[in-house]
């Protein structure tokens, strides 16, 4: 075997497994996106539905339900599901609404909903809300002007006529 053959050869070899080792390390370097799919629910909105409700009020509570049965329009499903990245773990709830007519008849909670990041950030931006509503509620309270009528007993003063101008009356002199 000539030298610049074996030289080739040794190309060839070392170029195959640089290959097989990047093959196996670059695997580890895919992103892979978090997937979030249907209605996230906490368990401070879960716990608002009771029977007796309407539609309208639980569409307004929980939001459109992920699937709706074309067979059972008496039955709303609400499925959330939710996969880490490369985790295997999957984060499921599952919420059934069983209505009579219009209003809610039973509930289900075939899988109840856990706490995850998501719902901490929904629950910790509810907060700031309320207390950022709160503050300018007792903003305004402060703010408004007293309107307490005189205790002397008059009359309030009377507004000005509306075709009055700004000179003085006839009978007076400028200035006085």
């Amino acid at each position: 075997m000539k030298p610049i053959d074996r030289i080739s050869a040794l190309r060839l070899t070392l170029a195959i497994l640089v290959s097989l080792a990047a093959a196996s390390v670059l695997p580890g370097c895919v992103y892979r996106p978090d997937i979030q799919q249907g209605n996230l629910l906490l368990t401070s909105d879960v716990d608002q539905v009771k029977a007796g409700m309407t539609r309208s009020q639980v569409r307004y509570i929980l939001g459109t339900p992920m699937v709706s049965n074309p067979f059972d329009q008496q039955r709303w499903d609400y499925v959330y599901t939710f996969r880490r990245g490369r985790d295997r773990d999957v984060t499921r709830a599952h919420f059934i609404v069983h209505f009579d007519g219009d209003k809610v008849r039973s509930i289900e909670m075939p899988d109840l909903p856990e706490e995850t990041d998501t719902s901490k950030i929904i629950k910790q931006q509810r907060a700031r809300q309320a207390a950022s509503a709160a503050a300018v509620a007792e903003g305004a309270a402060a703010a408004a002007p007293a309107t307490a009528a005189p205790d002397d007993g008059a009359p309030p003063p009377a507004a000005p006529p509306a075709d009055s101008t700004d000179a003085p009356p006839a009978d007076r002199p400028p200035g006085g």
